[in-house]
């Protein structure tokens, strides 16, 4: 057997560069609600360093194991999955926050099922596509079974409510159906269908509905449905180019809802201005760039579809919060990779990393 080489040091260093600004900027931007809340400006920093901590761990554990590993377990990982989904939404065991039915668990401890699924299906379909490869050019074999899975999951996920997951995990599977070499006009029709099936999702919602028409004018009404879009743009604009110094955001004196959180982004940009958002969007790049770059010269196409499901898994929610915080598209209530507080986010993210670096390390990067 060959001895595996080492990671791909410019991806493991592009992510911890943005695990450790993220945590700068989750205490910079939480202080101030964390002290008024819970009389402790500490109180989400904290936290945050637990969760990267654990999320470490489980990145090198993963980064040392084989990837191989995942494919005999993907299938188990992903039953979990939707029974989790499921137990969420029963009364009594999801734990309702801002009226979203989200997470499980006990006391302090709490778990978010949708964060599993993201890195759940990734393996399930990078598994099942590889495999059946021979069948993605027949609708009815080969992205029929993937359609009604993605169905299924993207259901359970919207009901929670949580429409931004469910656009993450649907445009991934919709990459990886691309990726296994699934015909145009297929995903022509596939994504005609998605788009038609978003709009209704939007249309039966009347605060997903009030979200879209406050993205085309946040100012018709500023102090409820385009409030905090209004808020972001004032939060970026002050920024300027270098930013008014850390720690000196104004936004973040309970003007901002969710600095810390969704629109972490824009308390970044405030602070540390066009330079320090620039900053954020290179790293990214370059974690687009050897991530996708891994998944080319994968040693087999599972190991390529993996890499490819988590890259774009991870880049494209941070191309959603970033045009969500920019007023280039509606709310959509989704963290910013890394950098935005959160545990079950960071954590499994965070293992998600560690599969791809395990993937790395048996391809030759030079």
């Amino acid at each position: 057997m060959v001895r595996p080489k080492s990671p791909d040091f410019v991806l493991f260093f592009a992510v911890i560069g943005l695990l450790s600004l993220g945590i700068v900027m989750v205490y910079s931007s939480s202080a101030i609600s964390a002290y008024v809340n819970f009389s402790d400006s500490y109180y989400f920093l904290k936290r945050q360093l637990l969760w990267a901590s654990m999320g470490l761990i489980f990145m090198f554990a993963a980064m040392n194991v084989d990837y191989h590993v995942w494919r005999k377990l993907s299938k188990h990982i992903l039953i979990l999955t939707l029974i989790l989904l499921v137990l969420v939404l029963l009364p009594g065991l999801g734990k309702v926050v801002n009226g979203a039915r989200r997470w499980l668990g006990f006391g302090s401890f709490y778990l978010q099922p949708s964060e599993i699924a993201k890195l759940s299906m990734v393996m399930f379909c990078a598994h099942s596509l590889s495999k059946y490869q021979d069948k993605i050019t027949s609708f009815i074999r080969g992205i029929g079974p993937h359609l009604l899975l993605l169905l299924l999951v993207f259901g359970l996920i919207l009901k929670e409510p949580d429409l931004g997951t469910a656009l993450v995990i649907g445009g991934t599977v919709f990459i990886l159906l691309f990726t296994a070499g699934a015909k145009i006009s297929h995903l022509a029709s596939l994504g005609i269908t998605g788009v038609v099936g978003v709009v209704i999702a939007i249309i039966v919602e009347p605060y997903r509905l009030r979200r879209l028409l406050a993205f085309s004018d946040p100012w018709a009404d500023p102090l409820n449905s385009g409030y905090h879009i209004i808020q972001s743009l004032y939060a970026l604009g002050s920024g300027g180019l270098f930013g008014v110094g850390l720690g000196r955001s104004r936004e973040k004196f309970l003007y901002l809802p969710e600095p810390h959180t969704d629109f972490i982004f824009a308390i970044l940009g405030e602070e540390l201005g066009f330079i320090g958002t620039v900053t954020v969007i290179i790293l990214f790049f370059l974690f687009a760039w050897r991530g996708f770059r891994v998944a080319i010269l994968a040693p087999d196409i599972y190991g390529s579809m993996l890499a490819a499901g988590i890259t774009t898994m991870i880049v494209l929610q941070a191309l959603m919060n970033i045009a969500v915080v920019t007023a280039s598209m509606p709310v959509t209530g989704i963290p910013l990779p890394f950098i935005s507080f959160g545990g079950s986010a960071l954590i499994f993210t965070l293992a998600g990393i560690g599969v791809l670096l395990n993937i790395s390390r048996h391809v030759n990067l030079k």
